[in-house]
């Protein structure tokens, strides 16, 4: 079995256009939620959402290319590109056919389909463009990276809802351990605020409607949380077998050493109110790494801002850890960044390392007034400074699908 471990990063998110920016702005408490800007939602019950700004994909891509791509494609291939250039990777003839690309997507080109279908009900079928079906499929990101880079090797989506990001690099992971292939591109993108989301989600009741407060409306484990905000962006991580990455001189930011998955097997949209689908998939990744609950000194929780989910998921760490869950450091970068659904586990995948490699644990926002059954330590405002040794990054999707992924402080 290989060592894997982590050797590039990158981000695109609502409080940043690059991974450092996003870092510094997580660690500074900035939200990115606001008023929703892409479409006139004057008669929808959610009007904010945590959108990507300023971002302009021709710094990234052709014109054309701009053109025949979904925005959430845009986002993955400006990702790509930086996460190479952070990790000085070298794509020669030999590593091209040892380098795959597994991303997480949770809805794909929800955008693209109800321009096209719009385009449809007004001039008729001979008006969709032959562009309409690629540029909508969710597999097209790790499609588009692939052939922009010239990877060979594995070359495919996971879609598991809001755990899809988190899964890829889970899956990623395993690819590397077996020995399958050398390197990985892994993550999360998502672009889907859009007015068929929104509604949909507000249908559900999922959504906040905390309209005049955008930036208090996202309150993981808060006792006043009214549902999540929509966001979008993309997070990748380069994973590498650690002979290779040592090698080639690689810069180490962290070690894989655990990944679980499993299932509710309960409710279609409704966490089990044990928690113990969430527990389940934690449990597995710690025991896949050889450690024990009381080694976890960090949780990058999943944390909503739902009441369900919030609660669940407190339920399961209570559930597992046992009085050492006090001490656990645990965050919400949703609080921030909003839920960015397939992107989710990608994104908070690559905070987690940034987390382990740094020392600094973002805080959580907006948690004034602590649901009492959610009364572990979520870091409340203030991010804080600690070495750590040991990361959990939990996603869980509608379904009743957990993914809950261990990275390790790098040690050689």
């Amino acid at each position: 079995m290989q060592r894997v471990v982590v050797t590039g990063l990158a981000a695109i998110t609502p409080i940043g256009n690059n991974l450092q920016e996003s870092w510094s702005n997580l660690l500074k408490g900035v939200s990115g939620i606001g008023p929703i800007s892409r479409f006139d939602c004057g008669e929808y019950e959610t009007k904010i959402a945590a959108e990507v700004k300023n971002f302009d994909p021709k710094q990234f891509l052709e014109p054309k290319q701009v053109k025949k791509l979904d925005r959430f494609c845009h986002y993955a291939i400006a990702a790509t590109k930086m996460l190479l250039e952070d990790a000085r990777l070298n794509i020669d003839s030999e590593l091209e056919e040892n380098l795959g690309v597994i991303v997480g997507c949770g809805l794909g080109g929800l955008e693209t389909i109800e321009d096209f279908h719009t385009k449809l009900l007004k001039k008729g079928p001979r008006k969709i463009s032959p562009f309409s079906i690629p540029k909508l499929i969710a597999n097209m990101a790790a499609g588009q990276i692939s052939i922009s880079i010239r990877a060979k090797g594995p070359n495919l989506v996971t879609t598991s809802a809001c755990a899809s990001g988190l899964h890829a690099v889970g899956y990623a992971y395993s690819e590397i351990k077996l020995g399958r292939v050398q390197a990985m591109i892994t993550g999360g993108v998502e672009s889907t605020i859009t007015p068929m989301a929104v509604s949909g989600f507000n249908a559900m009741k999922a959504l906040s409607t905390r309209n005049d407060e955008p930036q208090k409306a996202s309150r993981p484990f808060d006792k006043d949380r009214d549902g999540f905000i929509i966001g979008e962006g993309c997070g990748l991580l380069l994973l590498e077998s650690l002979e290779s990455a040592l090698n080639r001189g690689a810069k180490i930011y962290a070690e894989v050493v655990g990944f679980g998955a499993s299932s509710d097997a309960y409710h279609m949209t409704a966490p089990i109110e044990d928690g113990s689908g969430m527990e389940l998939a934690m449990r597995k990744a710690i025991q896949e790494a050889g450690v024990s609950p009381s080694d976890i000194d960090h949780i990058n929780a999943h944390g909503t801002s739902t009441k369900l989910n919030d609660l669940c998921e407190t339920r399961a760490i209570k559930k597992l850890f046992g009085p050492h869950a006090y001490d656990i450091l645990i965050t919400a970068n949703k609080s921030m960044i909003g839920h960015t659904l397939g992107a989710a586990g990608g994104i908070e995948s690559v905070f987690s390392v940034l987390s382990l490699y740094e020392g600094k644990i973002p805080g959580t926002l907006n948690l004034d007034n602590p649901d009492e059954e959610c009364d572990l330590n979520y870091c409340p405002y203030h991010s804080v400074s600690k070495e750590i040794h040991f990361a959990l990054c939990n996603s869980f999707g509608f379904g009743g699908t957990n993914g809950s992924i261990l990275f390790k402080k790098f040690t050689s």
